[in-house]
């Protein structure tokens, strides 16, 4: 079953910065539920700052234990950038966020082992204070049904964690509506056993991704 897990509570990139031995070190933390959206945030950042000499970036775009991430040292010495921000992404709990760590270089080289620290200074820093809220996972649903089970149907979203996506009124009563996936095998009960039978549900999740 699905967990609860935290997420940035973030419209807006959140910022922290610092600077070590004349190097100036700028986070920008964002919430990315796919690939895509981690991708298309660090290609924002790059583009507020196109003069920077590293971006360096990880992400993990999905649960906390999802397979879905990646990282980049961004020219830095390999595995001095990348992975140990990953490394605290992954330690942190937190999910569906992406970290872009924006370098500008001071004349000061601080060695590999500095820039492990630094990096991962870099993520640590900008999580203290980030806002987070609980991710609820939930799965979509499709209920099908005939008018007399609208009373039936209604009655039971009000008692479970869910919420409309929309309703079509034609021959029959079309909704689709978000479910906590930690109710959704009960709430599937209730449904089939309350209506005797009269409420079709379908998954259109699984329908698009066939």
């Amino acid at each position: 079953m699905s967990s609860v897990y935290p997420v940035p509570a973030v419209s807006e990139p959140h910022l922290h910065q610092f600077e070590i031995k004349r190097s100036q070190f700028i986070s920008f933390v964002g919430r990315a539920g796919n690939r895509d959206e981690a991708e298309a945030f660090i290609r924002s950042v790059r583009e507020i700052h196109p003069q920077a000499r590293h971006v360096c970036w990880a992400y993990i775009a999905g649960a906390p234990n999802t397979t879905v991430m990646s990282m980049s040292d961004d020219g830095e010495p390999s595995g001095t950038a990348g992975r140990p921000m990953l490394k605290v992404l992954e330690h942190s709990g937190l999910g569906e966020v992406v970290v872009a760590v924006v370098r500008y270089f001071g004349g000061i080289k601080l060695g590999t082992g500095g820039l492990q620290r630094a990096y991962s200074d870099a993520v640590s820093l900008a999580l203290e204070d980030l806002p987070t809220e609980e991710r609820v996972p939930q799965t979509c649903l499709t209920l099908s049904y005939d008018y007399p089970h609208e009373s039936v149907v209604r009655h039971l979203l009000e008692q479970y964690p869910t919420q409309q996506q929309s309703c079509e009124f034609g021959s029959q009563v079309v909704l689709t509506v978000l479910v906590a996936a930690s109710e959704q095998v009960e709430f599937e009960r209730e449904l089939v056993n309350k209506s005797a039978g009269g409420v079709v549900i379908s998954y259109p999740d699984q329908d698009s991704a066939n």
